[in-house]
């Protein structure tokens, strides 16, 4: 098996924590060779903290040198997955780019589009794909046992989680708020439950009315002045074949619990819940509910690198890939078109 060269675009903790860990827990797969940030002294720490032997801030100077990447992580701001992931793709490399695809719809069709032309792998990095719940949703699904699914309840909400770092309120820079951050995981999960088939009527409401107000929450202090994304978003999405899929996601919401993560599914022979996973039914009359053990913990964020690898080496994946990503981006652009209007 050839090990795939590796570079990391991005300098954050997102590729501290989440990416170089499980890259480096695959040695037999792949080899990271470089890191790369626009602020060179960044890059330097990180590579020098993984023992990385490259850093650069021109991602231009790693496609041009002799060790050259075959494969390229995008761990930059929301505004700069499209440029970046364009970048690596001219330079034939696959990429695994960070949620949420683009800034805009046509951005994410752009790479899409060029992927496919150039015969490379885009993937995004929609890890809740690979909790063993969804795994357990997915077959209960296939099996026959829900039925048709015909209604989704989607939720991702915090009680008080404005990032106070970081540009989570900057819309230039994130494209969005909660949607674009939250939002895009649970609704990833849902589509991926409908065959990722797009709505044909998509209703939408978008608040702002505690982050501009200003404040302190879980996550540190933010600044209302700067407050310029939504706090919450709530969308009802109607597809042709008259399923639909309720998404409740927030920032900063007035509800009980601190944090929210979940799918309730409702099919015609059963529904269920993704966490904890449970199943309901009935059954002679009788109401069965079906609720199973605790599902231990997992490095989600390593088998979606492996579920990456796999699909750049043309084997069976499930990761989110580039025209789901497109699918996706253009749903999140008519939910923020609608609450506008």
């Amino acid at each position: 098996m050839q090990i795939l060269k590796a570079a990391i675009i991005g300098g954050g903790h997102i590729a501290d924590q989440n990416h170089i860990p499980a890259l480096k827990a695959l040695p037999e797969r792949v080899e990271l060779i470089a890191v790369c940030s626009r602020d060179i002294q960044k890059a330097r720490a990180l590579a020098d903290k993984h023992a990385i032997p490259m850093a650069c801030d021109n991602a231009a100077e790693m496609f041009e040198s002799d060790n050259k990447p075959d494969v390229i992580i995008n761990c930059t701001a929301n505004n700069l997955h499209h440029p970046f992931t364009i970048q690596a793709l001219e330079n034939n490399c696959h990429v695994l780019c960070e949620k949420p695809p683009a800034i805009h719809a046509a951005q994410a069709n752009e790479m899409a589009d060029l992927a496919e032309k150039k015969g490379k792998t885009l993937g995004y990095n929609f890890q809740l794909r690979q909790t063993p719940e969804y795994s357990l949703l997915k077959r209960s699904l296939e099996n026959g046992q829900l039925g048709e699914v015909y209604h989704i309840k989607a939720n991702f909400l915090r009680r008080r989680g404005i990032p106070g770092w970081g540009n989570f309120t900057n819309k230039s820079v994130q494209g969005g708020g909660a949607l674009m951050d939250l939002g895009v995981h649970v609704l990833d999960l849902a589509l991926g439950l409908l065959d990722y088939s797009e709505p044909d009527r998509i209703i939408a409401n978008t608040y702002d009315y505690i982050g501009k107000a200003g404040g302190k929450g879980l996550m540190g202090s933010w600044d209302a002045e700067k407050f310029e994304v939504e706090d919450a978003c709530f969308a009802h999405l109607s597809f042709p074949n008259h399923a639909s899929i309720t998404l409740s996601t927030s920032f900063a919401l007035n509800t009980n619990k601190e944090k929210d993560v979940n799918l309730e599914v409702f099919g015609t022979k059963a529904g269920a819940v993704l966490y904890p996973f449970s199943l309901y039914s009935e059954m002679e009359g009788e109401l069965v509910n079906m609720e199973f053990p605790h599902l231990e913990e997992t490095d989600i964020q390593l088998k979606n690198t492996i579920a990456f690898l796999d699909a750049c080496e043309g084997k069976s994946s499930n990761i989110c890939n580039a025209a789901q990503g497109a699918i996706l981006q253009k749903i999140v652009e008519e939910i923020y078109k609608s609450a506008a209007k």
